[in-house]
């Protein structure tokens, strides 16, 4: 699966990494390799973060999941016990 960003996301991080390297590096990198270092990124490493958000949110959804016996349960035939005791006898 290819990992894609929005053109806006891709100009960020691409103006992003061109301060980071600035700013670190004491260097100056271009819009083009720049953009080429994140398409690295999102190709080699992106996979990565992606699968651990993948099992993330499976996680917390069958956390959820498993609490729904609690959240939803209705007690059954409840009729007698909510009018205040047993049934008349005949």
């Amino acid at each position: 699966m290819t990992i894609e960003l929005s053109k806006s996301a891709r100009q960020q991080a691409v103006a992003s990494i061109e301060r980071y390297v600035e700013e670190n590096f004491d260097e100056r990198m271009g819009n083009i390799a720049a953009s080429a270092l994140l398409g690295f990124f999102l190709e080699e490493i992106g996979p990565s973060i992606y699968n651990q958000a993948v099992a993330d949110a499976q996680e917390r959804l069958l956390a959820r999941v498993q609490e729904l016996d609690i959240e939803l349960h209705e007690d059954e035939f409840d009729y007698w016990r909510k009018q205040g005791g047993a049934a008349k006898k005949r």
